[in-house]
């Protein structure tokens, strides 16, 4: 049987061949996922414990500096992207209400990068479409 040092790093180096890591970010991840190897060999923690104090892991990223002009960082898992929606569907199995709740992200804040969210809006706009809304309303109006 391996030991839980070897364990550990095989762990960590699959995580590290999908994330990009510092040296500090890999010590460190190494240390806590030795530390609670051992803590559930000797019996002091239940694996259902261990995956629920993974599950409310601290965010990888700071709620600022994930909600950028370009692009918007999964505070999950650190990837960037466009919009945050498909991927919290696809990848976590979360939906946005949930996301938000659990990293305290207020309602107003867009799960989408600013400029994308803008080029819909202007594009909405070339196309008039907040003007056939308009005409739509005003005619469902007229029938009631």
């Amino acid at each position: 049987m391996a030991t839980l040092l070897e364990m550990a790093s095989e762990i960590i180096a699959a995580h590290a061949s999908t994330t990009p890591m510092t040296k500090e970010d890999l010590i460190s991840e190494l240390n806590e996922v030795y530390k609670a190897l051992s803590s559930i060999e000797k019996g002091e923690m239940s694996s259902a414990e261990v995956s629920a104090e993974a599950a409310e892991e601290a965010p990888v990223i700071s709620r600022k500096k994930a909600f950028g002009k370009d692009k918007v960082t999964c505070m999950i898992c650190g990837k960037e992207m466009k919009t945050l929606a498909r991927h919290l569907k696809t990848a976590h199995d979360m939906k946005p209400t949930e996301y938000r709740k659990r990293f305290d992200i207020p309602r107003t804040q867009p799960l989408a990068a600013r400029n994308y969210s803008e080029s819909r809006r202007q594009m909405a706009v070339d196309r008039g479409l907040g003007e056939n809304l308009a005409k739509a309303r005003a005619a469902r109006g007229r029938k009631k």
